[in-house]
């Protein structure tokens, strides 16, 4: 398991991969080439991906995203040491905090 931030990062066994996120085009990378997992709004920084790689968006309200990395790759933010990981799937889930009545995403 990883974190980097308001961000983890959790290796996921290939077997337990839905079809639908192997079969999946992913997300689309920034301007600057980057899969972003998460965007600071309050900073403009990005947790991103700078390498090759694949990020599925899954369903539901707060839509955790699965990350293929079939070479590796290095996860980066400009205020946080890159952290290195090996190939393979990854769920990425952003942390949330409650506030009276509902759920939200914690922004950086």
């Amino acid at each position: 398991m990883y974190r980097q931030g308001d961000v983890l990062i959790v290796p996921v066994d290939e077997r337990a991969v839905p079809a639908r996120a192997r079969d999946a085009r992913g997300e689309p990378r920034d301007a600057r080439g980057r899969l972003v997992l998460a965007s600071g709004e309050v900073t403009g920084h990005a947790h991103a991906v700078p390498g090759a790689g694949r990020l599925v968006r899954e369903p539901g309200p707060y839509g955790p995203f699965l990350l293929e990395l079939p070479e590796g790759g290095r996860l980066v933010h400009e205020e946080h040491a890159p952290i290195v990981l090996p190939k393979g799937w990854y769920r990425v889930v952003r942390q949330r905090e409650y506030v009276p009545g509902a759920y939200r995403i914690v922004a950086d």
